[in-house]
């Protein structure tokens, strides 16, 4: 199965609608599965009083609100729409996160086919409601929950309309310290929820992306920017475009390494059996009758002889014939 990969804009676009297209470019070009951005009406999740988080402090205007930051990077309903019918020109899937039930209707309509809920919504009942009664499927990043916060949400979903759903595990820190991320929790909701699981990666680099790959996430999504350098709460713990590509790159040669899990030479590896290994050969000359032991045989390479493995019904054969030094043994 190939992993699904996210490409989060986010918030990265600055507010700008061409910067958004351009978003949509390079995630195409760096072969993401599909481009999500935010969707939300600032005064519908934000109150006047609601202080930034200490790295949005510390990557924006100094002394504005949260209410302020979000409504400088907040796109319009309508811009959406262009989004999304520009996604379908460049043929890469449109996604983008409801933080509002006003938002949760628009994107309903605008046919997206799956929902991603991001962590801070777990614990919001009405906001999970209003995701479930659309009866389509949804992706639900966990960071700062609990196990029985997850199931709790799990439980809200499925029981008002959603049954298809994927758990990301998530660390909601920018960027995560790699000693946060605990990315064996991953495997812990698979196998707790016998859902498939997937990794939402604020990290540094490209390297927890892949090892989560490896063990076994479905769904990777990651941050990533036109330029680390603008100004805004995001771009520092995003990768640029040719980081991204380098990370889908990567995934994909990991999806390859993977395998079946059987553990059989490969085609590549046959060639090199004979090569590599090593026969039963003559130490020195050998005359016929002559009784073969450790003093005048020993195993080389080449591997097309009798395997070593046989060594001890060799030792103590006769010599069936005249054998010269580092000719094959035969018998």
């Amino acid at each position: 199965m190939s992993t699904y990969i996210i490409a989060e804009a986010g918030v990265n676009h600055n507010g700008n609608l061409e910067l958004a297209k351009l978003m949509i470019d390079k995630a195409k070009e760096a072969g993401a599965n599909c481009i999500k951005f935010q969707t939300f009406i600032s005064k519908n999740i934000v109150s006047k009083n609601a202080s930034k988080a200490q790295y949005q402090k510390q990557y924006t205007k100094l002394g504005e609100s949260q209410l302020d930051m979000l409504k400088k990077l907040e796109l319009s309903f309508d811009d959406f729409k262009e989004l999304k019918k520009y996604c379908d020109l460049k043929e890469i899937e449109f996604f983008s996160t409801a933080f509002d039930l006003d938002s949760i209707n628009f994107l309903n309509g605008l046919g997206m086919r799956i929902w991603k809920i991001p962590s801070g919504e777990i614990t919001n009942l009405p906001y999970l409601i209003e995701i479930a009664k659309t009866h389509k499927p949804v992706i639900l990043s966990t960071g700062m929950s609990t196990v029985e916060e997850v199931e709790e949400a799990i439980n809200i979903l499925r029981t008002n309309g959603c049954q298809d759903i994927i758990l990301l595990h998530c660390t909601t820190e920018y960027p995560a310290p790699y000693e946060e991320v605990n990315l064996k929790a991953m495997n812990t909701l698979k196998e707790k929820f016998n859902v498939m699981v997937g990794y939402s990666d604020h990290t540094k680099g490209t390297e927890v992306t892949i090892a989560a790959v490896a063990m076994g996430a479905t769904v990777i999504e990651k941050h990533f920017t036109l330029d680390r350098n603008m100004e805004g709460p995001d771009h520092k713990s995003s990768l640029e475009p040719n980081e991204l590509k380098t990370m889908v790159n990567a995934i994909r040669n990991i999806e390859k390494a993977m395998g079946n899990g059987k553990k059989i030479p490969s085609p590549s590896e046959r060639k090199n059996i004979n090569i590599a290994r090593k026969s039963i050969v003559a130490k020195c000359n050998i005359k016929k009758g002559e009784i073969l032991s450790e003093d005048n045989i020993i195993t080389k390479r080449p591997g097309n002889g009798i395997s070593p493995m046989r060594w001890f019904d060799i030792i103590g054969k006769t010599a069936i014939k005249d054998f010269e030094e580092d000719e094959l043994i035969e018998i």
